[in-house]
């Protein structure tokens, strides 16, 4: 059977998929930069220790807590070890099933990411909210929306954040 031919970018489709992996790949350093100076924590602890925060009990077992901070299990357990010898989370098995893990935040951990915060606000409104119009935000929210329907269908990677 004959592979058919790709359907190549036109220049406005290449214009655009240039722009957002520039995107996908810079921002993500630029808020690491911010975090690492000003709190010591990466980008992806400061999402381990707020999706922590956003949980019923302040906790929750790994596997969720790997999606909701858009990582790998691997590199969760690898950021959770990181986290837990700071004293900001503790793990210890699913009491309701012990074949999984429970992280939970610790008062260490919320009075890191409370001390955190501001500074990451500061960073996201100054690097992307301020950076564009109320009906520019609107439209980043449901072109991202979008795409995510594709890339996660199942909404795996999904916080809560209120309306």
């Amino acid at each position: 059977m004959a592979r058919a031919e790709p359907r190549w970018l036109d220049p406005d489709e290449l214009q655009a998929w240039i722009a957002l992996s520039r995107l996908a790949v810079s921002l993500p350093g630029a808020l690491d930069t911010q975090l690492q100076r000003d709190s010591e924590l990466s980008f992806f602890e400061y999402m381990v220790l707020a999706m922590l925060t956003e949980q019923p009990h302040y906790q929750i077992r790994m596997s969720e807590l790997a999606a909701l901070a858009n990582g790998s299990l691997s590199r969760l357990s690898h950021v959770a070890r990181r986290l837990e010898s700071r004293g900001l989370i503790r793990r210890e098995p699913d009491p309701t099933d012990g074949r999984f893990t429970i992280a939970t935040i610790t008062q260490s951990g919320l009075a890191t990411v409370k001390a955190a915060a501001p500074g990451h606000v500061d960073e996201v409104r100054a690097l992307v909210i301020d950076a564009l119009t109320s009906a520019q935000l609107r439209q980043l929210r449901t072109i991202a929306d979008r795409v995510l329907e594709r890339v996660d269908p199942d909404s795996k990677t999904a916080p809560r954040v209120p309306e």
